[in-house]
């Protein structure tokens, strides 16, 4: 194997295991309006990821070298987002009724609360968008591995496929798990400890942006 497309692999598939603010999105919105909600919120993040995969082989980095400010509106969106996410997620786990979850997380015989997936790929598309770490790792990580390519080069399209995949593939494993498991999760104590720590970790996420 190519020794450059060795060592992507093994950074990328790193990166894309540790659980972020899109990870921790997708897990909101199937605690939120089920598997389909879920689904649609993994399917909004990798159109986000899609699009800085274009927009910076088309230039992106240009942009922000000639307008640092732009960078950092983008840092202070991705702050302002994750926490309002984060407080989102710490309300509903109060205010949900006890016993019950939503969409396809309900178990045979409940409720058919209905999902919606519009809001899940809003907000998984919008988490990426605004996410500083998905702007730097098309603006810097990627065109480190690409030896002599530039960005818009197949070399480049092979990588942005390969992440945007392996991402899309990671949160899938999330909403199909979250849904395996749901006897597990209509238990009121466990939905309202697993989305007080989805709204903490968001938060925290929040907060780190700022440093």
């Amino acid at each position: 194997m190519d020794p450059h497309l060795a060592a992507y692999l093994a950074f990328t598939t790193i990166l894309v295991l540790t659980p972020g603010s899109v990870a921790a999105g997708v897990v909101r919105n199937v605690l939120d309006g089920g598997r389909r909600q879920g689904m649609a919120a993994a399917l909004g993040a990798a159109a986000g990821n899609t699009t800085y995969a274009a927009v910076s082989g088309l230039g992106l980095a240009a942009v922000f070298a000639r307008a640092p400010s732009a960078f950092l509106l983008l840092r202070v969106a991705g702050t302002a987002y994750l926490a309002w996410l984060g407080v989102k997620s710490l309300r509903a786990a109060w205010r949900h009724t006890p016993g019950r979850l939503p969409g396809g997380l309900e178990r045979a015989g409940t409720s058919k609360a209905t999902s919606a997936p519009a809001t899940g790929f809003t907000q998984g598309f919008a988490n990426n968008l605004v996410n500083p770490a998905v702007a730097t790792f098309y603006l810097a990580v990627v065109p480190s591995f690409l030896a002599d390519s530039t960005t818009l080069s197949p070399r480049y399209l092979l990588y942005a496929i390969l992440h945007v995949t392996m991402a899309f593939t990671y949160h899938t494993g999330w909403v199909w798990g979250l849904h395996s498991m749901r006897t597990f999760w209509a238990r009121p104590a466990t939905r309202r400890l697993l989305e007080t720590l989805t709204g903490f970790a968001l938060l925290a996420l929040a907060w780190r942006l700022t440093r």
